[in-house]
C-alpha cells in the first residue's frame, strides 16, 4: 500500500485533558512531548512520514520538530530511509518493552521450544500477550519449510474475534472481561470462552487467509494466571510430501505449551494442590527415648 500524497493527510487532532488529568498538577516538558507524538503518530504509519508530512499531521511547523526527529534518529528510536528521507519507527521500543517487563523471562524460556515446535510440526508459530484491550506478539517463529505463514512481530491483534484473544481471556479472571475489553463480554463470546476454557485450547478458521486454521493453547506463570496464547496458523499442504495432521500438529502444540508453563513455574493445583518441597531432604532429627524407671 503506497503512502498517502501529503495534499490527503488530515492533521491530529490535539489531545485534550479529561476532567481527571484536571486536577492533577500541569509539569509541562514540550520537548518531550513533541517527541512521544512523533513516535506514538509513526506507530501507525509503517511506510514512515517526511519531516513535513509529521509537521502537517501533529499541526506543528517543521522548525518544531526538525531537532527532535533527528535526536531520535540519533538515538535509534527512529530510522531515516536516505531515498525517500521517511523516518519510521525502530524496534527499539519492543527491545525495552521485552527488558522493563515479564515478556523477557517469557520470551527467553519461549524461544528454544518455539523453534523444536516450529521444527516438529513445519509450521509457523507466535506467542501472544494481553497489552491493554489487545493482544500482541512478543515472540514468533517461522516454520524452516518451503511454504508457511508467520504473523509480523509486534502486531496487535483483537481479542474479541482472534483464536489467541480467545484462549487469553477464556483463561483469565472473569471479573476481568470488563477492564480488558472495555465492557462485558457478550452472551455469544462468553459460551465460545466457556467452551474453550472446557476443552483447554482453541481451533478456529483463520480471520486473515481462508486456507489457515488457528489452533491455541494457554501458558500460565507460577501464580496459575494466564500469561500468554502460543498459537500456529496451521497451513495444510496437498503436496505429496509427509505432513503431520492438524490433530497431531495440536497435541505437540499442547505439550510445548505445558513444557513452557512448566519451567515458569506453574504446576497443576488440583493433581497437586501443595506447593512441591525443595529437592533437599530435611535432616532428621534422633528421637528421644525414655528412661527406664
Amino acid at each position: 500500500m503506497p503512502p498517502k500524497p501529503a495534499s490527503q493527510i488530515k492533521p491530529v487532532a490535539k489531545r485534550t485533558k479529561s476532567d481527571g488529568e484536571a486536577a492533577t498538577p500541569n509539569y509541562s516538558a514540550p520537548a518531550l512531548e513533541k517527541g512521544i507524538d512523533v513516535i506514538e503518530l509513526l506507530g501507525d504509519e509503517p511506510f514512515g512520514l517526511t519531516i513535513t508530512e509529521i509537521s502537517q499531521r501533529l499541526g506543528r511547523s517543521v522548525s518544531e520538530l526538525f531537532r527532535v526527529v533527528v535526536a531520535l534518529d540519533r538515538r535509534g528510536w527512529l530510522h531515516k530511509e536516505a531515498a525517500s528521507d521517511r523516518y519510521r519507527v525502530t524496534y527499539k521500543l519492543l527491545e525495552l518493552a521485552h527488558r522493563a517487563t515479564p515478556a523477557q523471562e517469557l520470551t527467553y524460556v519461549a524461544a528454544s521450544r518455539m523453534r523444536a515446535l516450529a521444527a516438529a510440526t513445519m509450521q509457523s508459530c507466535h506467542l501472544v500477550v494481553v497489552n491493554g484491550g489487545r493482544g500482541l506478539i512478543v515472540a514468533r517463529q517461522e516454520s524452516p519449510g518451503p511454504t508457511g505463514f508467520a504473523v509480523r512481530l509486534g502486531t496487535d491483534i483483537a481479542l474479541e474475534t482472534s483464536c489467541s484473544g480467545h484462549v487469553l481471556l477464556a483463561f483469565m479472571d472473569e471479573a476481568s472481561w470488563p477492564d480488558v475489553l472495555g465492557e462485558a463480554p457478550s452472551r455469544k463470546l462468553a459460551k465460545r470462552l466457556a467452551a474453550v476454557r472446557a476443552q483447554g485450547h482453541e481451533s478456529i478458521a483463520s480471520s486473515r487467509l481462508a486456507a489457515v486454521s488457528d489452533l491455541s493453547c494457554p501458558i500460565f506463570g507460577f501464580s496459575g494466571q494466564v500469561v500468554a496464547a502460543l498459537t500456529i496458523p496451521f497451513l495444510a499442504a496437498i503436496d505429496d510430501a509427509p505432513h503431520l495432521s492438524i490433530e497431531e500438529t495440536l497435541a505437540l502444540l499442547k505439550a510445548t505449551a505445558l513444557d513452557i508453563s512448566t519451567v515458569l513455574g506453574w504446576y497443576d493445583r488440583q493433581e497437586a494442590p501443595v506447593v512441591p518441597s525443595l529437592s533437599v531432604p530435611e535432616p532428621k532429627r534422633p528421637r528421644r527415648t525414655r528412661k527406664a524407671s
